[in-house]
């Protein structure tokens, strides 16, 4: 056969296409089916879907944990004979509330006080209207959740805002507002006390949390030896025997330290499921005394390679593909952001799909470039179209970070995302990385496109 013919040419990019239509169709298959499931257990919460008899769920999630409480709130509720509606706090609307007789509100905090990424429209139009467009909410009764992490000086900070706000439009508080540090025990099962009595039932199902299984640390190895930076370590851990552990790319796991089991730590997974592993990126952290992370030193350091490791998986929905499994991506992190970045990309090269751009940040080239030889041959291989790069220590005297590398490539981003329809993934640290991407894409794309992406799922972020 002359491969040289221009026949067998276009033979063979025919088949090219074919071949990459069927992937698209597999994966808009495979959503599909997912999303038909999610109706059906959406279905299966209410009787009665904005009728005012229903009693509203409504999360504000950004990690994922308020979401999972919520639908576990939500089964208990139907399970003992309460009709319900669960949703988003974006999926609500001033009207649907001013409908509403009951709502029950489970509201995390993201970073300093701020709402969580899915409740920042409710935030803007409802929260922030004036006045004379705020609906009255004096028939309203509510109980409401607040999750966050005292290590931040705004605890609660955006639940207690919510709350503020539907007090101050009439609506009247069922109980107190249960406030949870970290997923503390003792305010869980306060919230659940307070869910029976809402339901006037004299008892609810028993609560389904996730247990924790004996997960055992498997391999561990030390990713920037040399770096000026606290080490970095590539923890793998194999699920328990005969245990059937599944999670999709950008989800999290919680871990429980020796010595302090009141208070899980989460991880951005790594790895895919068919990797038959769990691989965590953890930095060794030390606290403001000078005293180590407890998790993270344990993990690094402490735990010996074949310790137990109490440990649990949880869907980050909030960070999955899903509708973007068929888009372009932009993958944008720093340090051991590298996580969840890795996870999607470990799953776009199984699955064959593409375009992919990764920016990624850290200090130094020489010490610093996690993944180096597994990113230099995505990029080899065709399954990174682009990788961008900024090692800030390099030259101290013009330091650049991922957000410089955006504002640089600003007419390629526009292009990817405004002709492409590419979503963008963000992880990695809070403060400086993200809030500085988040200021660039503004910046680049404008604040009502930005709003947009967030509100279509264009735009995820997994950070910390």
């Amino acid at each position: 056969m002359n491969v040289s013919d221009p026949a067998v040419r276009l033979a063979a990019a025919v088949a090219l296409v074919l071949l990459y239509a069927a992937l698209c169709a597999a994966i808009w298959l495979r959503e599909r089916r997912r999303h038909q499931a999610q109706a059906a257990q959406a279905l299966a919460l209410a009787s009665a879907r904005e009728g005012v008899q229903s009693l509203l769920v409504v999360y504000a999630s950004q990690t994922g944990q308020a979401e999972e409480l919520a639908r576990e709130t939500a089964r208990l509720l139907h399970t003992a004979g309460e009709p319900v509606h669960l949703c988003a706090l974006d999926k609500l609307d001033a009207a649907m509330l001013a409908r509403s007789r009951r709502a029950l509100f489970l509201a995390s905090t993201y970073g300093e006080g701020d709402a969580p990424d899915n409740a920042a429209a409710f935030q803007e139009a409802c929260m922030g209207a004036v006045d004379e467009a705020m609906p009255d909410l004096s028939q309203l009764q509510y109980g409401l959740l607040a999750l966050g992490d005292r290590q931040y000086a705004h605890f609660c900070g955006f639940g207690r805002l919510l709350d503020a706000w539907l007090r101050a439009r009439g609506a009247t508080p069922l109980f107190e507002r249960v406030e949870m540090d970290n997923g503390a025990p003792a305010a869980l099962t306060a919230w659940q006390h307070q869910l029976a009595q809402v339901s006037s039932l004299s008892e609810l199902p028993a609560w389904e949390a996730p247990a924790f299984g004996p997960w055992t640390l498997a391999a561990r190895s030390h990713l920037n030896p040399g770096s000026e930076g606290a080490p970095v370590h590539l923890v793998e851990l194999a699920p328990p025997a005969g245990a059937a552990a599944a999670w999709e790319s950008g989800d999290l796991v919680q871990v429980c330290v020796p010595g302090d089991m009141e208070h899980p730590r989460e991880y951005s997974i790594a790895s895919l499921a068919s990797d038959g592993r769990v691989h965590l990126v953890v930095r060794q952290a030390m606290r403001e005394d000078g005293t180590p992370g407890l998790a993270s030193h344990w993990l690094t350091t402490g735990a010996q390679v074949g310790a137990a490791v109490p440990m649990r998986l949880r869907a980050h929905r909030n960070f999955r593909l899903e509708d973007n499994a068929a888009r372009p991506l932009i993958l944008v992190g720093n340090g051991t952001g590298i996580a969840g970045l890795r996870s999607h990309l470990r799953a776009r090269a199984l699955e064959g799909a593409g375009p992919n751009w990764l920016l990624f940040g850290e200090r130094h080239a020489a010490h610093d470039f996690l993944f180096r030889d597994e990113l230099t041959a995505w990029q080899a291989a065709g399954v990174l179209t682009r990788l961008d790069l900024a090692f800030s220590r390099d030259d101290p005297a013009h330091k650049v970070y991922v957000q410089d590398l955006l504002q640089a490539q600003a007419a390629s981003v526009r292009a990817w995302v405004e002709e492409q329809g590419a979503a963008v993934y963000v992880c990695g640290s809070l403060q400086g990385m993200a809030q500085g991407v988040d200021m660039a894409l503004t910046g680049l794309l404008g604040p009502a496109p930005m709003a947009e992406l967030v509100r279509s799922g264009r735009y995820r972020r997994d950070v910390y």
